[in-house]
């Protein structure tokens, strides 16, 4: 076996063993100790991140931080990793931000030079905006591995109104939309599930001692069906609102509840209906509002109500 060959395959079969010894190595590969003892300092120098313990019980061992084996990619794979991975960067703050940026320079500096000649045309011309917030969401890293653990968090969570609370959770995941971060999760001071903004959780850790509750088996439920899990429906009401085309466009680009339904016509008007919470009436106040001549509410009478006080209120504010 080649040096190059046996070097990959050692690269697979400790990321694979995690513990090991030369001895065990070195019999699997049919070749000396001190062969495998050249090959483990190359692999160290080439990043995979070996830690060698002495003793009767020594070895060697993989830290956290395990190296994956070389991947061939085609040029456009490669190109279309590095911009699914280039589009985050409008994000401030990631769960995985050192990381990404670390793969993104590594995906670069290892591409040919007429590869990252063509990389360096296309930054300009390929983007995925993400709207600019002034929000921190320090504990995005936290949230997500506590959904993948099964752990239950304890966080402080600043209300609307700026009322802080102390809550204990379990995470479903994590979602961003509008350049916001959301966290699905389960509040056991609720007793339901809830949807959490990350920017209004001012602190977070891992639940331990007295009083904290055994995780649930949430295994089953993720961002996609979290909400069919509620315990307690909210109140409804039936929602109908008349759209011209630009309405239609503005519509489809918003993050709307599965419940409402968008119905375009051949013109390229349409009709939003379907049940909302009734907690969502001062938000679809606003946003419609903002649609102008291109929305008109006809249902429900309490969001009509309060389009027409909202829009008195401005007049009255710029009379």
């Amino acid at each position: 076996m080649s040096k190059s060959k046996r070097l990959m395959e050692l690269m697979m079969t400790v990321n694979r063993k995690r513990k090991f010894t030369v001895k065990e190595l070195a019999d699997e590969f049919g070749v000396s100790p001190r062969t495998i003892l050249r090959d483990l300092q190359e692999l160290g120098e080439l990043g995979v991140p070996l830690y060698s313990e002495v003793g009767p019980h020594g070895g060697y061992q993989v830290l956290n931080e395990r190296v994956l084996p070389p991947i061939a990619f085609t040029e456009e794979e490669a190109v279309s990793i590095f911009f699914a991975s280039h589009a985050l960067r409008h994000y401030e703050f990631l769960p995985f931000e050192t990381e990404a940026s670390s793969a993104l320079g590594k995906f670069y500096h290892y591409m040919s030079g007429d590869v990252r000649d063509r990389i360096d045309q296309m930054k300009n011309r390929v983007d995925f905006v993400t709207p600019s917030r002034q929000s921190a969401f320090p504990f995005l890293g936290l949230l997500l591995e506590g959904a993948i653990q099964q752990q239950v968090l304890r966080i402080n969570y600043e209300s609307r109104r700026g009322v802080s609370t102390c809550r204990q959770i379990q995470p479903v995941g994590i979602f961003a939309s509008g350049g916001l971060w959301y966290c699905p999760a389960y509040c056991f001071e609720r007793r339901d599930f809830r949807l959490f903004r990350c920017d209004r959780i001012v602190a977070a850790e891992p639940a331990e001692g007295f009083g904290v509750p055994e995780p649930l088996d949430l295994r089953n439920v993720h961002l996609g069906n979290w909400e069919e899990h509620l315990g307690r429906k909210p109140s409804q009401v039936n929602c109908v609102v008349e759209l011209s085309r630009l309405g239609v466009e503005a519509c489809e680009g918003l993050l709307i509840r599965r419940s409402l339904k968008l119905n375009v016509r051949e013109d390229g008007s349409g009709r939003l209906e379907g049940p909302i919470p009734a907690s969502e009436l001062p938000y679809l106040t606003s946003f419609f509002i903002g649609l102008g001549q291109d929305a008109t509410a006809l249902e429900p009478p309490e969001l009509v109500d309060s389009i027409r006080r909202k829009l008195t209120e401005l007049l009255e504010k710029y009379s």
